[in-house]
């Protein structure tokens, strides 16, 4: 029960950048085409709402446990490794939501650099 908080948070990175991020890396890296981009962008209805659902139950997890082993005097296992993945999917999930609100924002920084 420890490790779920961090295993939700890497569903929800993974759902949330298989619309928007994921495409966009293997296009920039050569390793496919903008096909792919077309195809994947299909599904952003599922699978960015899954992914900030995903990681909002993450912190659930992670913050309910924390609070039971306060009160019960234990220390949470893997603590740091959840953090650590609970960040990464904030990450993630920030920037597969703003490449989607803020699309011209998003061009704009992509072409500054």
């Amino acid at each position: 029960m420890e490790r779920l908080p961090g295993a939700a948070g890497l569903v929800a990175a993974v759902l949330a950048a298989s619309c928007c991020l994921l495409p966009l890396a293997l296009i920039t890296t050569g390793i496919a085409g903008a096909g792919l981009m077309m195809t994947m962008m299909r599904f952003e209805w599922l699978t960015l709402p899954l992914g900030v659902f995903g990681l909002v139950g993450a912190y659930a997890c992670y913050f309910r446990e924390q609070r039971r082993c306060d009160s019960a005097g234990c220390k949470l296992v893997g603590e740091r490794g959840t953090r650590i993945l609970l960040g990464v999917a904030t990450a993630v999930v920030g920037m597969a939501l703003l490449l989607k609100l803020f699309p011209s924002l998003t061009a704009a920084m992509l072409q500054g650099l």
